[in-house]
Parts: structure tokens; C-alpha cells; sequence
């Protein structure tokens, strides 16, 4: 399991009630920022905006955090349109008493921009859209809603960073032993596995089944130089375990595997 500490019990316990076992190497942290001056500015404005949009559960949480942490509540939120991105993001709203309006199923940003483009013209040309997420993520929506006519603020809310914090046994048990399958659902982690664990783990796991989330971290795994042999149809977490059981059945599940995510 690559993903996040903090955040692998979910994909870790769909895998193994399926009867896998799971081999936890987190290479991501979800990590906060050393500076909240933009979130705060754009805390303090929030009334100037039509649209606050959200990419992810971690997005959805440092945000409202941060508002707590500023005397706020997410009560600020009922007069601004929300969109999300995946049915995760959109329940960690919900989850809050926060109901999007906007929330394509596929978890990628080229949807959102998507559902955006299908909304009357006038909603979106000249809107100011709040954009909170993790520092250094993709510029694919920004840059899509500009386009669309709206004035985008993005203001980094988190940090994803390499856990280097690595057990040197685990390590060595991934190179001695067989794995059936690695999966990965966020660019970030396919980069920090390959970083952080060297290329004699990666030659060793040359002959597992790789399992990609989506079509956005299957794209920089290939770019890495990874053979991915399967991207799931859903981009969430129980689309991939459903395209793990459809592709190695529920026998294949009672082998290893290491999962991956943002």
C-alpha cells in the first residue's frame, strides 16, 4: 500500500476482504502548507466569488480546517456554487451539509471543465472561481475555465511530499518476494515509488500486473517507463478493486498486491 498512511485503511480493507494481502510502503504524505496567507486572503473574500471547486477529499479538508482554524464555518459556503470532482470529493462535501452542484463522475480534471461547458454561458463568463487544492497540481482546470471565461484563483490549501520514512525490511521483501499486482491511483505516487525504492525494486516488480486509477496516472507511468497492464473504467477506489477482481478474479485477490493513491 503506497497511498498516504493517514489514508490507506479504505483501499487496504476493500482489498483484503477480498482476500488479498497487502504490503503497506506509503511514498506520499499529505502534508500542510508553511504559509496560509492566500488561503486566508481568500477566506476573507469569499463573498466575492460565484464557484468554489474542489478536486479532492484532502482539498475538501484543509480548506474547511483552515476555516475553522480562522473562526469561520463552512456555513460561508451556502452562498457560493460548489462543484467536485468524483464522487469521493462530493461526499466529504456532503459529509459537511455541503451539496454540490456540480460533481461529474470521472475523477479527472478534464471532467469538471467538462461539466462546466455544459452549463449556460453566462453562469461561468466573467464568474470568479475559487480554486483550493494541493500546491503544484496540474494547471489542466485552471487553465480550462479560463478558457471557458471565468477568473480563476488557485490557492494552494496542502502539500503532497515523498514519505521517506521507508522499512528497510519491507523493502527488502518486496525484492525477494513475488508481487501479483502494484496499483496507482495519483502521478505523485507512481514518481515517488520509483524515487524512493530504486530501480532494483522496480525490476522487480517488472512482471507484476500494474493497476492504474485513471488515465492521468496510467499516462505518467508510461512516461516513467512502467508497462501498466490495466486502468480502471471507474476512476475511484472501489473502481479499481472492481477492475482487479475483473481482471484476477477473486483467487488472483488471495495473492499479493501493493495499492497507491493520492
Amino acid at each position: 500500500m503506497t497511498r498516504a498512511r493517514a489514508q490507506a485503511r479504505s483501499l487496504s480493507a476493500l482489498l483484503e476482504v477480498q482476500g488479498a494481502e497487502v504490503i503497506e510502503v506509503p511514498t506520499i504524505r499529505i502534508a500542510p502548507l508553511h504559509d496560509y496567507t492566500k488561503v486566508d486572503q481568500a477566506i476573507a473574500r469569499l463573498a466575492e466569488y460565484q464557484w468554489i471547486a474542489f478536486t479532492s477529499q484532502n482539498a475538501v479538508i484543509a480548506f474547511l480546517d483552515r476555516l475553522t482554524a480562522r473562526g469561520r464555518s463552512a456555513a460561508l459556503l451556502g452562498g457560493l456554487r460548489v462543484a467536485a470532482i468524483g464522487p469521493a470529493t462530493a461526499g466529504a462535501l456532503e459529509a459537511c451539509g455541503i451539496r454540490p452542484q456540480l460533481a461529474p463522475q470521472r475523477f479527472v480534471a478534464e471532467a469538471l471543465v467538462e461539466a462546466f461547458a455544459g452549463q449556460p454561458r453566462e453562469a461561468l463568463r466573467g464568474a470568479r472561481v475559487l480554486l483550493p487544492r494541493a500546491r503544484d497540481a496540474r494547471t489542466t482546470l485552471p487553465e480550462g475555465l479560463r478558457a471557458l471565461g471565468a477568473a480563476v484563483d488557485v490557492v494552494p490549501v496542502y502539500r503532497v511530499e515523498a514519505d521517506r520514512q521507508q522499512d528497510p525490511l519491507t523493502v527488502q521483501r518486496l525484492l525477494r518476494e513475488t508481487i501479483d499486482a502494484v496499483t496507482f491511483t495519483s502521478p505523485s505516487t507512481v514518481r515517488n515509488f520509483l524515487e524512493l525504492l530504486g530501480q532494483d525494486v522496480a525490476r522487480a516488480l517488472g512482471r507484476s500486473l500494474v493497476a492504474c486509477i485513471g488515465p492521468v496516472t496510467a499516462a505518467t507511468a508510461r512516461e516513467c517507463g512502467v508497462a501498466v497492464g490495466l486502468v480502471a473504467e471507474t476512476y475511484t477506489i472501489p473502481g479499481l478493486v472492481e477492475a482487479l477482481l475483473g481482471r484476477l478474479g477473486p483467487r488472483g485477490l488471495h495473492r499479493r498486491s501493493i495499492g497507491a493513491e493520492t
